[in-house]
C-alpha cells in the first residue's frame, strides 16, 4: 500500500554522511503568462479595494451575458433557472456555436472591431455552461487559488505567488449569480440572510464566498483548487516538502494507528498533507470522514463521507461538524478523519481518540506545534463544557500522539517544518519533543529558501508500537548528522 510499507531497516548503517551543502540554483528566466489580461488604469477617484471596469469592457461583458441568457432560455434549457449550472455536452456546445455563427453571419450583428471571434464565443460558452469570467482560471492546472475581491479585482496564486489576473465580472449581480450557480446544486443558499457560504466545485475544489450585505466592496469568492492528479508522498518528496526518512516515519505512524494532527496556517497545505497521510490507512479499516465542504479524497473502499448541512428556507435544520462527530461514533468507525477542527467539535474529536478510535486525524489552524496545543485548549473550551484547564490538557496529552506542522514559507514553497511527538504531562505542562524539523539557513541569491530537513537527534517513544506493526526503523533515521 505505502511507499515504505513493512520495511525492516534495522541493520542499515547507523551513521550517514552530513547532507551536502546545496549550491545556489541558477536564476531562471521569468516567463510571461500570456493568459493574464493587461490591467486597466482605474479612474482617479476609484477606491483601490473596489477597482473599476472600462466602458468598452463592460459593454462586451454585457453583450456576452445577453446572448448567453437568450440562448439558454430560448434554445438550450427553457425550464432551467439561470442561477443553476447547465452541463456542457458536445451536442449543446455544437448547437450554441451554430447559433452564434448564424448571429454573427446575419448582418444584423457585428462584433466589436478589437474582439477575436473565438475569444468572444468562448466567453459566451463560459456564461452558459461554466462559471463566467473565472472559468478560464478554473481550467488551468497551474493555478492553485483564485481570489475574487469583488467584481473588478481577481487575484490568482501560481507557484506560491499572488498576481492580479486582469479578469473582471460585469458587476456585483454577475458575481452573485456565479456564487449561486456553485452553491445551489449542493442544496445551499446564497442570499442576504445567508451571506457566508462554504461550498465546493464539481471537481472537489473548496469554495468560500461572502456576499452582500457582509461584503463591503462587492461579493467575493475564494477558490482553493485541487489538482486532478491526486498527489502522493512521492510528489512531496519531489517538491522537497519533506525527506524520505520523514515520509517513512509518517507512514509507520499512520499504519500503527497513531493519532495525528496536521497543523498549519492558511494555504500551508494541511488538506493536501492529510489527504496523502490518509493514503497509508490499510484497506481493511473502516474510516469516516467529516467536513464542512467535502475536500478529502481517500482512495480506500471502506470509507463513509459526511458533510455538514447549512439551514435554508426549505430545510431550517443545521447539522454541524460536532453533530457529525457524535453520530460517527455510532457508525462503527475504526478511524475518524475530520477535515478541520475549528470549534467545540475538538472536544468530541479528543473523546473519540481516547475511546478506541486510534489512528484518527484532523487539521487545525496554528503556527507551531506548541501553538497547536494552546489552540486545541481554546477550541475545547468553546464546546461549552465546564472543564478545568488541567483536565483539558490531560485529554490532549493522552489523545494526540503526533503533530505534523505544515508551513508556507516566505518564498511561497510549502514544507513540513516539524514532526513533533507528545509525551504526556509534566505538572500542568504538555511535554513535547521534535523528531524532525526543517532547518532554515537563509535565502539563496535568487530568493529561494536555503535549508534542509533532518532529525533532531531524539528517538520517538512510539518506536515499540511501530515495531508491532512491522516497522523496524534504524537509529540512523533519528541521529543528527555530523556537522549539523
Amino acid at each position: 500500500m505505502g511507499l515504505f510499507r513493512r520495511r525492516d531497516t534495522s541493520r542499515e548503517e547507523e551513521s550517514t554522511p552530513a547532507p551536502a551543502t546545496p549550491k545556489p540554483e541558477p536564476k531562471k528566466e521569468e516567463v510571461r503568462d500570456d493568459f493574464l489580461i493587461p490591467l486597466e488604469q482605474d479612474p482617479p477617484d476609484t477606491p483601490r479595494q473596489r477597482g473599476a471596469i472600462s466602458d468598452n469592457r463592460a459593454a462586451l461583458l454585457r453583450l456576452q451575458l445577453q446572448i448567453a441568457d437568450n440562448l439558454r432560455l430560448k434554445l438550450l434549457a427553457p425550464n432551467l433557472s439561470l442561477d443553476l449550472p447547465l452541463e456542457r455536452t458536445p451536442e449543446r456546445e455544437q448547437k450554441t456555436r451554430q447559433s452564434l455563427d448564424q448571429l454573427t453571419g446575419s448582418g444584423n450583428f457585428r462584433l466589436p472591431a478589437n474582439v477575436d471571434k473565438d475569444t468572444f464565443y468562448e466567453g459566451v460558452l463560459n456564461e452558459i455552461f461554466g462559471f463566467g469570467p473565472i472559468q478560464p482560471l478554473i481550467n488551468r492546472q497551474d493555478i492553485t487559488e483564485i481570489m475574487v475581491n469583488g467584481p473588478y479585482i481577481i487575484f490568482i496564486e501560481k507557484k506560491g505567488h499572488l498576481v492580479e489576473s486582469g479578469y473582471k465580472f460585469l458587476d456585483d449581480d454577475h458575481v452573485e449569480r456565479i456564487v449561486k450557480r456553485i452553491v445551489l446544486p449542493l442544496g445551499r443558499v446564497a442570499s442576504s440572510e445567508h451571506p457566508l457560504i462554504d461550498a465546493r466545485l464539481p471537481d472537489g475544489s473548496r469554495v468560500n464566498s461572502v456576499i452582500r450585505p457582509c461584503a463591503i466592496d462587492g461579493p467575493n469568492i475564494t477558490i482553493r483548487k485541487f489538482s486532478k492528479d491526486k498527489l502522493t508522498i512521492k510528489n512531496l518528496l519531489d517538491f522537497k516538502s519533506l525527506n524520505e526518512d520523514m515520509a517513512m516515519f509518517l507512514e509507520a505512524a499512520v499504519v500503527a494507528r497513531r493519532n495525528i494532527i496536521v497543523s498549519g496556517g492558511t494555504g500551508s497545505g494541511k488538506t493536501t498533507l492529510i489527504n496523502i497521510l490518509s493514503g497509508f490507512i490499510p484497506e481493511d479499516e473502516r474510516t469516516v470522514t467529516i467536513e464542512d465542504a467535502a475536500e478529502l479524497q481517500l482512495r480506500q473502499r471502506n470509507v463513509v463521507r459526511l458533510e455538514t448541512k447549512k439551514p435554508n428556507p426549505t430545510s431550517p435544520t443545521e447539522v454541524t461538524i460536532r453533530d457529525c462527530v457524535v453520530n460517527a461514533l455510532r457508525m462503527r468507525p475504526e478511524r475518524i478523519v475530520v477535515g478541520e477542527c475549528r470549534s467545540g467539535e475538538a472536544l468530541d474529536m479528543l473523546q473519540a481518540m481516547n475511546t478506541g478510535h486510534d489512528g484518527s486525524m484532523t487539521t487545525i489552524h496554528s503556527n507551531s506545534p506548541r501553538d497547536c496545543i494552546s489552540r486545541l485548549e481554546t477550541l475545547v473550551l468553546m464546546a461549552g463544557a465546564d472543564l478545568p484547564l488541567i483536565t483539558v490538557r490531560k485529554q490532549i496529552a493522552s489523545a494526540i500522539h503526533l503533530i505534523v506542522q505544515a508551513a508556507r514559507l516566505r518564498d511561497g514553497s510549502r514544507k513540513t517544518t516539524y514532526i513533533t511527538e507528545i509525551l504526556g504531562m509534566e505538572g500542568d505542562t504538555v511535554v513535547m519533543q521534535d523528531i524532525y524539523k526543517f532547518f532554515d539557513e537563509g535565502d539563496t541569491p535568487e530568493g529561494k529558501i536555503y535549508g534542509y530537513h533532518g532529525p533532531t537527534g531524539v528517538r520517538p517513544t512510539c518506536d515499540e508500537v511501530l515495531k508491532r506493526y512491522g516497522y523496524t526503523l534504524p537509529p540512523s533515521m533519528f541521529m543528527r548528522k555530523a556537522g549539523t
